[in-house]
This record gives structure tokens, sequence and C-alpha cells, in this order.
């Protein structure tokens, strides 16, 4: 059986007592990931898993949601995919702050085009990732990966991203991280 959207209405009647004037109670409404927007949760996360897990661009979504009877502008999924990732900020920083705390890291970095808005084209941005996984080894902290957007591919970069972390750092013949080595 193909997978499904389904609208889940919330119900929330209005009650008012005839003999009082002026007072109406209605249950609040419930939270939502994007205050007044309808999706819930899971929906914001369908989106996002489909488009950084596995790779679906967001016209291509929406293609699918109009398949199934959902009229969805790409807009509107990319606003929804810019507050879920507004929203997620804190997770990713604790979860760098966490590796870092690692007596090991990995890191590299790749270029990625990037919008480069009144110019009609793209530019070069860079992604730092910084990686751990000691399972091969016995280690028993759990793996893990944070990417990090920059500009440029300077060497302050990787030297701000790394502010706190005293361990061991693999990396590749980027001289980067040449200023890394003689720091401590």
């Amino acid at each position: 059986m193909p997978a499904q959207f389904r609208v889940l209405v919330t119900r929330r009647p209005k009650y008012a007592c005839r003999r009082c004037e002026d007072v109406v109670v209605q249950a609040p409404a419930p939270a939502r990931l994007i205050e007044g927007g309808l999706p819930t949760e899971a929906t914001v996360a369908h989106v996002l898993v489909s488009k950084y897990a596995d790779h679906l661009p967001l016209y291509r979504q929406t293609q699918i949601y109009a398949r199934q009877g959902l009229n969805l502008d790409r807009s509107t999924l990319a606003d929804w995919v810019g507050r879920a990732a507004f929203l997620l900020r804190p997770v990713h920083e604790r979860l760098f702050e966490t590796l870092k705390t690692s007596g090991k890291l990995f890191a590299d970095e790749t270029t990625a085009p990037v919008l480069d808005p009144g110019r009609g084209r793209t530019k070069t941005g860079q992604l730092f990732a910084y990686a751990r996984d000691d399972r091969p080894w016995g280690g028993l902290d759990p793996p893990g990966v944070v990417y990090m957007y920059a500009p440029d591919r300077k060497a302050e970069r990787p030297i701000v991203h790394l502010t706190g972390f005293t361990g061991v750092l693999q990396v590749d013949g980027y001289g980067g991280y040449k200023v890394l080595a003689g720091r401590n």
C-alpha cells in the first residue's frame, strides 16, 4: 500500500453561557512547529528527510504531493525547511560541542554551490565536516558528524570552528589546519 497523506482536523468548539455576557470559552490550539501553520511536526520531518537524506529536491516533492492531491508551493516547503533549521540550531550547536570534547576528530571540507542573490548565478562556498567514529577501534562514544558552512576556505574558518577542541585532529593536506597543529 503506497504512503498516503491525511488531513488531521482539530476541533475546538466554542462554548458560551446564555446568562453570562461576553463569555466565550474555547480550548487553546495545540502548539505547532510552525506557529499558525498547517503542517504537523511529522510533515516537516518528512520534508527534511526527503530533502537531505533521500536527496529529493523540493520541486520534486511538490510534484509528489500534487499526485496525492496536496498543492504545496516549493516556496512553502522552503519556508518549512528554513524554520526547521532555525529551530534545530540548538541541537546542532550541542552536537558540535559534544564532538569537540572527543579525544579525536576527523575534519574535511568540500565545495558547495551557493545562490548569489542579485547576480543570477551561484558562487562557491565551503562545507566543513567534523566527524567522530571510533567504533571500529572499540570506542564507546557514539558516532557523529557536524557540517559547518563558510563562504570561503580561509584558515581562520577551522580555527574558529574548533575553538576549545584539544584532542587529535585527523586531516588531509589542506594547509589551513597547520595553524591548529602549532596551537598546543
